[in-house]
């Protein structure tokens, strides 16, 4: 069955049909009201199938005399859509009938009936049915009322692009050219010059260059269509664009928003020229701050990035302009601005940025925004990496967000103390001053996994004798009077324990799998991580928790007690270097192991509803032996090979940011053999500056190589996949092309037989979250030729899919029996929207413990090295490995690793590696992948249980 293309489309209610003879009496009935519903219902009931050929004729008696002005409009619809031919392609006799009502319509005193009749002519293909009304429709152009004008305009280019229009209308450009220098309605003019562009390209050229100096006046419709034809024009002839490229500047004052986004867009992708590049940059920060809508916002920040990538110098000139859209409360549009702010720095304009930035910080102090949080956490991830890529402005910034240790979000607070430990380290001058405010501030801290950074830092970096005596007495002030109970309060304390464990089950840490830095589980009792809550235990002694640290380990963080305890003994072991009073460092000792001690006989007693685990038990007896015990072997690894370790793993880090920017930088090289134009040793008479600097620009492209060549021919032949066998009568292959959010494939068919095959079609069918665009169309393919047909194809979600399909054609010699040619089907690969894409470590084991989605796949594999198995899941999954190679040194038997990348979608997929060598050679483990979504999880799973079992 040959599909008919559809111009009209309304929602037709199947529950409630009306039948054929109903409709025929209103319409044959003198009810006005009757015969408008009559032919709406004929209308819905010719959309959807039925044809009642019966109501032609009834139509053409009772309805076309009709007066009314909505019967007319609907008559005109269900006219549109009506079969106006028969089997053989031939206009039907009766159509003539219709001809002389639309030239009277044509021909009618309203403008309203002059106007829906020249648009309802626009959608006919029929010349016959035309061609005798093209009179009338010239008359037309010459109506007063401009709404007739521009539907008349209209309907002369659409009958100059029938087939034999140039034929019926053979003057029609010069008709419409002599319209365009006398119109004055801005959507008529719209329409000619439309008609030119499409129809009588020069003449359009040659209208634009004579009326250039009042392009600016023009309406937006006009401009718009201006632009199409600069674009048109441009990509045919690449010499000429100097002369339109001054069209676009001055258009980039126009009144229209929308003009002058296309006006950006179009400078971008004519010329490579200084002056239009920030020209257009210009244009889209002001765009920025004029509108109001997110949507238009997140678009020109979309293109402003697309910029950056290749004209990075300019857009740094106008960082402080692209800085201002933080005013935006949107939290998506505040996160892409500072990601493209944050390449875009320099050392001209570090101390710009950092100002701003820290004045955006002070603003989320106010409680006015309910994500202030959020944005903050931005904020200061966007301050930590200037301060890291310049570390001259991290003595201005350093202090300012230590304020932000005690806040109450627990992400913002982690960021700053990170940039903390790394800029102290970085940064020798600032040790003394950080130390100070961090042990001012310390008490202020609310969270535990604050505390541990913070009492990491304090360990290693008080080096002189009155920093370690301040950061012992810190401690001690934070950790409150000892002991943390008493012996006759511990089964009071228990009952209350027990009785607060059932009211405020959610204060309570808990064991539970929890994923380690490695990404491997583990079971660890710790306080949740929220803001600090009152502790537990409630009586005697206990009611003295006036420390931070005292209520943290009073609701049951024995990780936390570790840390203090490992912080405890490198203060002491260092203050036995710069005390030279033994008394004073043996005071400090004995004060150290009570405290040790009281954390210990705390963790043991059934004071706290679930006793110390084994790890946090060991570390602390190891502290209390060492201070025991001190040894000089010991006191190296304690005192120097700690902070080695950590100067080591920022060397790595920075080690990896550098080859990562190497491996992204793209260099393209000339061909020894291309040709370049060399226009400086050519007159330059007639030529601006915005010319001269364009033509420049071509040529350094030409010389480096930067113009973009066609994708590599080997790739494109990888994506040819094979249709149908060699042997079929029929030959088909299709080329994928895959761009983000739809698949192109482009089809071609070879007719291998000596025979014209009728009404071939090409019918495909999809699973999965995929979508044909266009219903397909039949052709006509003549002994040993061939077609192109082209399939467009939505894709909604990151999931395999799978297109299938067959070829349905007829043959001269039997028109009755249709042959059928079953398709190979064509498998989209998961990985072409999967890109590799970086996260923190803390980010990513959020997400692991949110996404509900889990896939576990069992290794199975002929590799027997653990790093090549990795390597090659790296590979085979498109995905970044999270893990640092140094993590990975060594030889073990066990290896674990993280993997992450991003979709189109912005969907996350995570993947953790875990293997072990048995004693056989093999490797064994699982690799878990967890996703917010299903599909991902899935279509990834079968992805590496195809490919592991492959040798790398």
């Amino acid at each position: 069955m040959t599909e008919k293309s559809c111009t009209l489309l309304v929602h037709f209610d199947k529950g409630t049909p009306a039948l054929a003879n109903e409709i025929k009496e209103a319409l044959e009935g003198n009810d006005v009201e009757a015969k408008i519903e009559a032919l709406k219902q004929a209308i819905m009931l010719l959309l959807n199938g039925d044809t009642i050929p019966q109501l032609f004729i009834t139509i053409i008696r009772y309805v076309l005399p009709s007066e009314d002005h909505t019967v007319q409009k609907l008559l005109l619809l269900y006219l549109e859509i009506i079969d106006k031919k028969d089997s053989r392609g031939k206009v039907l006799p009766e159509m003539i009938l219709i001809c002389q009502n639309l030239r009277n319509n044509l021909q009618s005193p309203n403008e309203y009936i002059r106007g829906v009749t020249l648009r309802f002519l626009c959608r006919l293909n029929e010349s016959e049915i035309i061609e005798p009304l093209i009179p009338s429709i010239l008359a037309n152009l010459e109506h007063r009322h401009p709404f007739v004008r521009r539907n008349a305009v209209s309907a002369v280019m659409s009958v100059y692009r029938l087939p034999h229009g140039e034929q019926m209308l053979v003057d029609a450009p010069e008709i419409i050219d002599r319209f365009l220098a006398s119109e004055h309605d801005p959507s008529s003019k719209r329409n000619a010059f439309l008609m030119l562009f499409n129809c009588a390209q020069d003449r359009a050229v040659s209208y634009l260059f004579s009326h250039i100096d009042r392009i600016a006046d023009w309406g937006e419709q006009l401009q718009m269509v201006v632009l199409e034809l600069i674009r048109k024009v441009c990509r045919v002839n690449k010499g000429e664009k100097g002369k339109y490229i001054k069209v676009i500047i001055s258009l980039l004052n126009a009144q229209s928003s929308a003009v002058v986004y296309e006006c950006a867009n179009t400078l971008v992708s004519l010329s490579s020229a200084p002056t239009a590049i920030r020209a257009a940059a210009n244009t889209y920060c002001q765009l920025l701050l004029s509108q109001s809508d997110n949507n238009v916002k997140l678009i020109v920040l979309d293109r402003i990035n697309e910029l950056k990538s290749s004209h990075r110098e300019i857009l740094v000139e106008l960082v402080m302009d692209v800085l201002r859209v933080l005013s935006s409360p949107n939290l998506d549009i505040r996160r892409k601005t500072l990601d493209i702010v944050l390449e875009l720095i320099t050392p001209r304009n570090i101390d710009e940025v950092v100002m701003m930035l820290k004045k955006e910080v002070v603003k989320t102090q106010s409680g006015e925004l309910e994500k202030n949080g959020e944005y903050r956490q931005m904020l200061v991830q966007a301050i930590y990496s200037c301060a890291v890529k310049f570390p001259e402005v991290a003595s201005t910034v350093v202090h300012p967000l230590m304020d932000f240790l005690g806040d109450t979000n627990v992400a913002s607070a982690l960021d700053v103390a990170i940039f903390v430990r790394e800029i102290i380290e970085t940064n020798p001058k600032l040790r003394v001053s950080i130390i100070m405010r961090l042990l001012d501030t310390f008490y202020q801290i609310r969270t535990s996994r604050v505390c541990t950074y913070a009492l990491w830092i304090i360990g290693e970096y008080c080096l002189s004798l009155s920093e370690v005596e301040s950061g012992i007495a810190t401690i001690k002030q934070c950790l409150g009077e000892l002991p943390f109970y008493t012996a006759s309060e511990e089964s009071e304390a228990q009952d209350v324990s027990k009785n607060s464990l059932v009211v405020s089950s959610s204060t309570v840490s808990s064991r539970r799998p929890v994923v380690l830095a490695d990404g491997t589980y583990a079971t660890q009792s710790a306080a949740l991580e929220t803001a600090m809550s009152a502790p537990l235990l409630v009586q005697g002694s206990l009611v003295a928790s006036v420390g931070n640290l005292r209520s943290l380990i009073l609701s049951g963080d024995f990780f936390l007690e570790s840390v203090v305890a490992c912080t405890l003994t490198k203060l002491v072991l260092r203050l036995e270097e710069v005390q030279p009073s033994k008394v004073e460092v043996n005071k400090a000792t004995t004060q150290a192991l009570l405290i040790m001690v009281s954390m210990l006989q705390l963790g043991q007693s059934s004071a706290l509803p679930h006793p110390i685990d084994n790890d946090s038990h060991d570390r602390i007896v190891l502290c209390i032996r060492l201070l025991c015990n001190k040894g000089e072997e010991v006191k190296m690894i304690w005192l120097k090979s700690c902070r080695e370790s950590f100067v080591k793993m920022l060397e790595d880090k920075k080690h990896r940011e550098a080859e990562e920017t190497r491996a992204m930088a793209q260099i393209s090289n000339a061909q020894p053999d291309d040709l370049i134009d060399f226009y400086h040793l050519k007159s330059k008479k007639g030529m601006s500056q915005l010319e001269l600097e364009d033509e420049v620009q071509d040529d350094l492209k030409r010389a480096t190589g930067e113009f973009l060549k066609d994708g590599d021919d080997t790739n494109k032949l990888n994506r040819i996949l094979q249709l149908t066998g060699f042997s079929d009568p029929v030959y088909a292959e299709a080329y994928v092309t895959v761009n983000h959010y739809d698949i192109v494939l482009d089809v071609t068919v070879i007719n291998r037989t000596k025979e014209t095959l009728q009404n071939l079609c090409l019918e495909l069918a999809t699973m999965g979250d995929l979508k044909l665009v266009e219903r397909p169309q039949n052709y006509t393919l003549a002994p040993l030729s061939s077609k192109q047909i082209k399939s467009n194809i939505k894709v909604s979600s990151t999931e395999t899919g799978v297109i299938f399909g067959n070829i349905v054609y007829e043959t001269s010699s039997n028109v009755l029996e249709r042959n059928v040619i079953v398709l190979n089907d064509i498998h989209i690969d998961i990985m072409d929207y999967i890109s590799p894409a970086s996260c923190a470590d803390i980010l990513f084991r959020t997400m692991w413990a949110e996404f509900e989605w889990e896939n576990k796949v069992a290794v199975s594999t002929v590799i027997e090295d653990e790093k090549d198995f990795l390597n090659h899941i790296v590979k085979a999954t498109n995905m970044k490995c999270l893990t640092p190679p140094s993590a990975l040194e060594g030889e073990c038997g066990v290896l674990a690793a993280n993997l992450y990348a991003k979709s189109v979608f912005g969907e996350d997929a995570l993947v953790n590696v875990s293997v072990e060598k048995q004693a056989d050679g093999k490797l064994s483990g699982y690799i878990r992948i967890r996703s917010k979504t299903q599909g991902i999880a899935l279509s990834l799973g079968d992805k590496i249980t195809l490919k592991q079992k492959g040798s790398s």
